[in-house]
Parts: structure tokens; C-alpha cells; sequence
């Protein structure tokens, strides 16, 4: 198959930066914007993603259809795209690509992957299992795609277009668990740093704890000052996915309650003026300590309120 028109599922921060390379190198991509927010389509439009309104157009006018959603919308999303599959009875690639980058799009845990893909390929779609490591990719080199399927490789297609799309297996479930491990290390490791800064800063010790691991862990703080900042507004999304992580590990045997404890941070993150903002809106010269000492008075109001 050759692929000429890109679905997007939808145009977010992650689906519209893929849109954009792919537009840039020659591919036509299209999106289905009836009855979404002002925010998709603006983000849609700066993309010169192609809006043709419904589902059921997208599908007839796409070869490949790249869903980039939330997890709990996953897999309902997934189940309204076999239905038009199946009453258009169009030959398709569905690649589910919902495990997302530092934290624009959430991962999907392997087992809930094959379910999806049976569903897909139920409706006569072939399906290919894709997770995102890195940022948004506007600037080459920092994004990787890795896919995993027997039709893995008709989506490598891609990187004629300006992916770095990598194939590891022929399995669905590879792809995603891959993505599963490195983001509990990556947003497990910024849950633990935001809740220990914020029992610092309540000890009254933020500034000799900053001072220690400046000092004896200067690459920890880096990763921290780099990763707290750009995680509250999107601390909302990564519930979930701390969730989901949570449940693969234990399906392998492996303690979860260290994630569903970080999905608490970030359910706590979530409730905030810093949570409640917008990816655009976040300001980028508010330094950790401000957005330390905001999380843990905001926090500490809202554990307050909720207990009168």
C-alpha cells in the first residue's frame, strides 16, 4: 500500500507537530473536527491539517488513520472507528499510537493494546501498535516512533516523510511496553521529585535540599528543572497513564502501588492554577522553586477545603 493521506486521532500537541512534519514532506493529513474544541482546531489549522468534519469522511479519505489520544478514550474511540471500517468496508491501517511523549499523549498498557487490535482488525483494518518517545517533533532528531505488528513495516513507510519510525517486532503489545518502562522511569521519576520538593519546602528545607542535590546530583537536578515545569499542564493526562503503567506491572508479577502513588501526585498537580493551565499558557520563565512553593500551598488549600 501506498500511502498518500494521514488520519489524525486526534490533532493535539503530539498529532499536530506529526501532521506538520508529515505535511512539510509531501503527505496530505486530515482531521475529523466536527464538534471539536477551539484549541484542536487552531493547533489543526497551524498544522495545515485538512478538516473533512466526521469520522466516516476521514476513513474513506485516509490510508493510514494515527490515533493519538488519551487512554481512557482509547479504546471507545477505537470501537467507533471499526464501525465506520466496517460499513464503509475500506482496507485501512489503524496505528495505535497513544503512548505519548514526556507527556503530550499517555501509554496504553499491552494487554488493552491487543484488545484494541482485535477490535480493529475484527472490522477488516489491519493494525499496528506504535509508541512515541520524546517530544513533539518539531525539531529532528529528538522524537523516535517505535512499531510493532506484522504490518509494522508498511507504516516504517513514514520515514520517508520525516518520522524517525523504528520496527522491533512483529508482536502488538512490543511497541507499547516498550513505552510503558521508559515512561515509568521518565514520569515516575518527575512524581517523585515534584512530592519531595514539595515535603522540602513544608520542612522549611528547600533550599538546602536544592543545594545538596545541585551539588552531589547535578544531573538529577537538571532532569528536574527541565521536567517539573513542562509536567503540570499536563499533569491532568498523566493520571492515567501512571494508572496504566500501575496494571502492567502488576500483570508481570511486579508491585504497582508505586504508580497508582504517582498518579496520586499528579491527581494532586491536577487541581491547581498550575494544572488547569494550557500547554500554550504555561509560562516559561517561572522558576522550580515558585512553581514548588505554588503546588504546595495550592495543594495544602485544597486538601483543606475538601476536609472543611
Amino acid at each position: 500500500m501506498q500511502i498518500q493521506t494521514v488520519g489524525i486521532l486526534s490533532p493535539g500537541d503530539m498529532g499536530q507537530a506529526i501532521a506538520a512534519v508529515l505535511n512539510q514532506n509531501g503527505l496530505r493529513t486530515i482531521a475529523a473536527l466536527d464538534d471539536r474544541s477551539q484549541r484542536t482546531r487552531q493547533l489543526a489549522a497551524a498544522a495545515n491539517i485538512q478538516d473533512v468534519g466526521s469520522l466516516t469522511q476521514l476513513v474513506i479519505e485516509s490510508d493510514v488513520v494515527l490515533s493519538v489520544l488519551v487512554p481512557a478514550a482509547a479504546a471507545e474511540v477505537a470501537k467507533q472507528v471499526a464501525e465506520v471500517i466496517s460499513n464503509v468496508g475500506k482496507q485501512i491501517l489503524y496505528v495505535d499510537g497513544n503512548a505519548f511523549p514526556e507527556g503530550v499523549v499517555e501509554d496504553i498498557a499491552p494487554q488493552k493494546v491487543k484488545r484494541i487490535a482485535q477490535l480493529i482488525e475484527s472490522s477488516g483494518a489491519t493494525f499496528v501498535d506504535a509508541s512515541i518517545i520524546g517530544p513533539p517533533p518539531r525539531v529532528p532528531g529528538r522524537t523516535r516512533i517505535y512499531a510493532s505488528g506484522k504490518q509494522a513495516d508498511e507504516f516504517q513507510q513514514l520515514r520517508n516523510y520525516g518520522l524517525d519510525i523504528r520496527v522491533i517486532g512483529d508482536e502488538i503489545g512490543q511497541a507499547s511496553g516498550l513505552k510503558m518502562s521508559y515512561a515509568a522511569l521518565t514520569k515516575g521519576l518527575t512524581a517523585i521529585g515534584t512530592e519531595l520538593l514539595i515535603a522540602a519546602h513544608r520542612l522549611g528545607l528547600d533550599e538546602q535540599l536544592w543545594n545538596e542535590v545541585s551539588s552531589s546530583q547535578p544531573e538529577l537536578a537538571a532532569i528536574l528543572t527541565r521536567s517539573i515545569p513542562s509536567m503540570t499542564p499536563k499533569a491532568h493526562r498523566w493520571i492515567g497513564e501512571m494508572e496504566e503503567i500501575a496494571e502492567t506491572f502488576q500483570e508481570l508479577g511486579l508491585t504497582e502501588r508505586i504508580f497508582y502513588g504517582a498518579a496520586d501526585v499528579y491527581r494532586l498537580v491536577k487541581d491547581t492554577s498550575l494544572g488547569k493551565e494550557t500547554p500554550e499558557e504555561c509560562e516559561g520563565e517561572r522558576s522550580l522553586r515558585d512553581i514548588v512553593t505554588t503546588l504546595s500551598d495550592e495543594a495544602a488549600s485544597s486538601v483543606l477545603d475538601k476536609n472543611g
